[in-house]
């Protein structure tokens, strides 16, 4: 550690949905830990990524998009993104290069204003557009906000990323190393599994099953006397239409599902998986409260 006082700090990546920020996370951290899927809205708890170095610890908090809530449940995420963003030491908002400014960039930036905390704007994506894009690109948003910094980046091609770490390190307070050096996540393993398998179920159906799904995993336990894991885990479902999607013909979609996911858990635990899987329908699950809490969103904890 040399004669340098040690920093650490909590830092929110926020920004519109599909902007990359679980992929820049599981760029910096180097595992996969949030889920990443081409639709939006996957994100939905604090997932939070560990980066530890001799000099500092970075503890990444991927809030669930801040957008207009449509239901309770995007109520609830969205009462849980700002909250976060009051508690951290620094916000990272990150846009797409592509896509330049939106209505919801907007939206965010509105937000924002009413925070004190310091904002970095990460410019991701900029390897699909010109340099002088970019520029115009900055000019804009820089006339919205008052930004500390103002970084672009390829979360994907990995351009830029030190830069933009060495910068977080800088505005870093002194402090003391919260997790363990290896740990890369605090979300039990049980939260990842379920979210690697939501994952799966979202990439497979495409658009005929939104994001009215959740997964429930009603048991992880290690074999006697064998190399192997036993999950069991349950997809829900809002209606029964949905339910005979992801089972598809013959079981053929809920088959590939546990492929997919099984060689992901596998590589998360390190060992060899038996995955079983259930699909179960819970009728409009997102607007009871009382299903919200069962499956795992505390709103007492924000």
């Amino acid at each position: 550690m040399g004669n340098k006082a040690y920093k650490s700090g909590f830092i929110s990546i926020i920004g519109r949905p599909n902007v990359g920020k679980s992929t820049f996370l599981n760029r910096v951290i180097g595992q996969k830990i949030a889920i990443m899927s081409d639709k939006p809205q996957t994100t939905r708890n604090k997932i939070q990524g560990v980066y530890t170095t001799d000099d500092s610890q970075m503890v990444f908090i991927d809030t669930p998009g801040i957008h207009k809530p449509k239901h309770k449940l995007g109520d609830f995420m969205m009462k849980t993104a700002t909250n976060t963003l009051k508690e951290v030491d620094l916000i990272l908002f990150m846009i797409n290069a592509e896509e330049g400014l939106g209505r919801g960039d907007e939206f965010i930036i509105e937000k924002l204003k009413e925070i004190k905390t310091p904002i970095y704007l990460v410019i991701n994506k900029i390897d699909r557009i010109h340099p002088d894009q970019l520029m115009l690109l900055i000019d804009q948003y820089k006339d919205l906000l008052d930004f500390a910094e103002v970084v672009p980046i390829s979360a994907l091609e990995g351009n830029n990323v030190d830069r933009l770490l060495e910068q977080i390190e800088k505005l870093l307070p002194e402090g003391p190393q919260y997790y363990p050096a290896d740990q890369v996540t605090d979300h039990p393993e049980r939260f990842i599994v379920s979210e690697l398998i939501r994952e799966k179920v979202l990439h497979l159906t495409r658009e005929e099953v939104p994001h009215s799904i959740a997964v429930v995993i009603d048991k992880i336990a290690k074999r006697d006397g064998k190399d192997m894991i036993d999950v069991m885990a349950t997809i829900i479902v809002e209606r029964d239409s949905q339910k005979g999607i992801v089972i598809g013909r013959g079981g053929a979609l809920l088959k590939e599902v546990g492929k997919r996911s099984r060689h992901d858990i596998e590589n998360l635990l390190g060992s060899k998986v038996f995955l079983e899987l259930w699909v179960k329908v819970q009728k409009d699950w997102r607007n009871k409260a009382s299903n919200l809490r069962e499956l795992g969103f505390k709103e007492d904890e924000y």
